[in-house]
């Protein structure tokens, strides 16, 4: 019976050197979506990054911004989960001076996620390291900011699973006109916000099952959409878009399964244009 145990070992390696590699290697995705208020006439282009987990991240920053030079970025977004180590900190800010050297024309917005509260006291520092850097962290808390003649309005929802967020004082003061772009990091959030008019949300959380077999049975416990199967990628709700990245890094262990690190260009442009 030894040969079964050999084949059984060697069917365990193989499977733990591919979810090994995976982690290296990002997709990038590219998202269009219409809305009927129009920002400009080529469409406003975020690049989107969620849970780098530094202490779990395989992609390179420098390989990360060279992929994504190809591209004209108007704005990006991070949506949490960067760290949940305190001596991690310096890792991260090294990650995110190689982000901001992309340089986009309406700046840097980010959220903080569940895994960041594990250093909530330390989250003050991180927040002031992060805004030297030029990257505005908008907890419960909205910009505005002009594209063109139009308004975009970016509000950042602070993390849901953690019990941080408070939809109504991220709102609170909104122009009522403009497009209204969500940031956050739990989108279990969307399922409490159908008083609240958005255009597109933007979130992570679930790293798209991470170890996917075949369902994200694990997920089932942090909450309702993964119920539904909404784990990753464009979905609807209430009749507004919201995306899910599977994120850049990962959490328990460095593995990907029938997932892959993601990076993705979301373009918000106008119906009348798209055609």
């Amino acid at each position: 019976m030894w040969w079964i145990v050999a084949a059984c070992f060697g069917i365990f390696v193989v499977i733990w050197a591919v979810a090994r590699r995976n982690t290296f290697h990002a997709v990038l995705n590219e998202i269009r979506l219409d809305i009927d208020k129009p920002l400009n006439e080529r469409g406003l282009r975020i690049l989107h990054l969620s849970d780098l987990h530094v202490e779990r991240l395989s992609v390179k920053a420098e390989d990360l911004v060279q992929r994504c030079r190809a591209y004209q970025i108007d704005l990006i977004a991070l949506t949490g989960d960067f760290l949940d180590q305190v001596d991690s900190m310096d890792k991260f800010l090294s990650y995110l001076d190689h982000i901001v050297q992309l340089k986009p024309q309406y700046g840097i917005y980010a959220v903080f996620g569940n895994h960041d509260y594990v250093i909530e006291p330390f989250l003050p520092k991180l927040k002031n390291e992060m805004e030297k850097r030029g990257c505005h962290v908008l907890i419960n808390e909205h910009r505005t900011v002009e594209v063109g003649n139009k308004r975009l309005n970016i509000i950042g929802i602070d993390d849901y699973y953690s019990g941080h967020s408070d939809v109504a004082k991220a709102y609170s003061n909104l122009p009522e006109d403009g497009v209204n772009l969500v940031l956050t990091h739990d989108p279990t959030v969307v399922l409490t916000m159908n008083a609240y008019p958005f255009d597109y949300l933007l979130s992570g959380h679930f790293h798209g099952g991470q170890i996917l077999y075949p369902k994200a049975y694990h997920l089932y416990k942090m909450s309702e959409l993964p119920k539904r199967q909404v784990i990753k990628g464009l979905h609807f709700h209430d009749k507004k878009a919201f995306y899910i990245s599977e994120g850049l890094g990962q959490t328990g262990v460095n593995m990907r399964l029938r997932s892959r690190p993601e990076i993705t260009v979301h373009t918000l442009e106008s119906a009348r244009h798209s055609s």
